[in-house]
This record gives C-alpha cells, sequence and structure tokens, in this order.
C-alpha cells in the first residue's frame, strides 16, 4: 500500500519512521510518502493560510497550494481514496480501517487552522475522516493514527496475525479479554488458573467470557452489535449485566 500525506509540517510525521510502522516500510510493506504544502504556494512569502471570507476567527488553509500539491501527488483518476482529516468527518472504526486497508492507495490531507478552503473538499476529496469528537490542532496527528490503524491489517506488519484476529474491535462488538505473561505471581497477584491449564477449550471460554465481561462494563452499547449467544445472554444477566 502507498500512502500519500500533505501537511504543512512534515516533521512531525518521524514517529512513522520508527517501531512496527518503520519496519514495514523498511521492509517495503508500506511505502509512506509525505509532501510539504509549503514549496507549492505561489505566494512571494509561501503562505498556505489566509482569512476566511465572512469574517470570523482564525485563518483557513488557501486552496491553490494544496490544489497544486495534490496534482503533483495524486494522479488524476486517483486509484485510492483521498482523505481529509477532518472532526467533521465520519469516525475513524475498525470496520472502516478494515475498509480503506484494502486500497492500494490513499492521499490523506492534514487540515489546519480553521479547516482548508471548500473548494478543495469539492473537488478532491472523497471521503472525510475524524478520530474522535474532539477538536485538534491540526490533522497530523489523526493522520499519523489512521496510518497506524491501516497498517497493522498490511500482511506481514505484526509479529503474528492473531493478534489483528483478537484484539479489542477485531471481534465484532466486544473487546479484549485480559491478558498475562511471567512470572506467575506478581506482588501478590497470581495469573489466574486456568491459563496455565493447558485446556485449550477452557481456556477459549475464559477468554470469551471475560470479553463479554469487559465489554458490559465499559462499554455496554457494543454489545448490540455482538453476536451473543442466549446461554451468554442469562449469564451476563447473573453477573449483574443486563442487556435490554
Amino acid at each position: 500500500m502507498r500512502i500519500d500525506v500533505l501537511t504543512i509540517f512534515p516533521d512531525m510525521f518521524a514517529p512513522l519512521e520508527q517501531s512496527m510502522i518503520g519496519r514495514a516500510r523498511q521492509a517495503g510493506k508500506l511505502d509512506v510518502v509525505i509532501t510539504d504544502i509549503r514549496p507549492f504556494s505561489a505566494s512571494k512569502h509561501k503562505n498556505t493560510d489566509d482569512y476566511p471570507f465572512g469574517g470570523g476567527a482564525g485563518m483557513l488553509m488557501m486552496a491553490q497550494p494544496i490544489m497544486d500539491a495534490i496534482r503533483a501527488v495524486a494522479p488524476d483518476p486517483y486509484p485510492g481514496k483521498r482523505i481529509l482529516m477532518s472532526p467533521r468527518g465520519q469516525t475513524l472504526t475498525q470496520p472502516l480501517a478494515d475498509e480503506l486497508s484494502r486500497e492500494s492507495s490513499l492521499m490523506i490531507l492534514c487540515g489546519h487552522y480553521e479547516g482548508v478552503d471548500e473548494r478543495v473538499i469539492e473537488g478532491t476529496i472523497d471521503m472525510e475522516i475524524s478520530i474522535g469528537d474532539y477538536v485538534l490542532t491540526g490533522g497530523e496527528l489523526p493522520a499519523m493514527v489512521l496510518i497506524d490503524c491501516l497498517a497493522r491489517k498490511i500482511e506481514g506488519v505484526l509479529g503474528s496475525e492473531e493478534s489483528a484476529e483478537t484484539e479489542s474491535f477485531a471481534m465484532p462488538g466486544l473487546l479484549e479479554y485480559p491478558q498475562y505473561t511471567r512470572p506467575r505471581v506478581f506482588e501478590g497477584r497470581e495469573v489466574p488458573e486456568v491459563l496455565l491449564s493447558g485446556d485449550h477449550k477452557k481456556i477459549e471460554e475464559w477468554r470469551r467470557r471475560q470479553s463479554l465481561l469487559i465489554t458490559a462494563s465499559r462499554r455496554p452499547d457494543l454489545l448490540k452489535k455482538a453476536a451473543i449467544s442466549e446461554r451468554e445472554e442469562e449469564w451476563l444477566a447473573e453477573n449483574g449485566y443486563l442487556l435490554s
């Protein structure tokens, strides 16, 4: 997968050179190209922002530098999705990430200041994405969140493909179960005995029930989307969690 990122702060993307993302890039499994929008500005001082028509607080990113940057990095017609990171976009979810991970190419535009000229969105953007119901100073951090989320779905990026299938939100409607490693006892807290039993059927049952409990206590709204058996629903009720 190739991901083109357009930003006025390219140095902010240094973290993508580290950890699993960095190794995936070095191995050629993920190609992330960061493009600075500023050099494309036609203004003398390479401005990328100006006052909004009609007044209002703050500055707005100008259409010209962004459009020229997009034309320089994204062929027309574009083979993938062109995305603007924006607080007014649709919320990033695991199903959306799964869908986007199947694209061969993505272009991510990082908004800044009070946003971007609407004509950029009308002319080139396929979708706007938000990482949550809050506002940040720019789209760079959300873009990195999206890239990290997508990279995990690329074959060979994670050490274990099973990890992506069993973590929170990967199992429809359920959060991840608790996990433990050595030592067996740490500061008086012991690893649950069932995990040491070697009985894989009992372990899977324990993990499933723990996922149900954690989801019911922290995100009961997710259980409405989960495939839960009648027996599991009764078990949750016995433990104080009613689904209706």
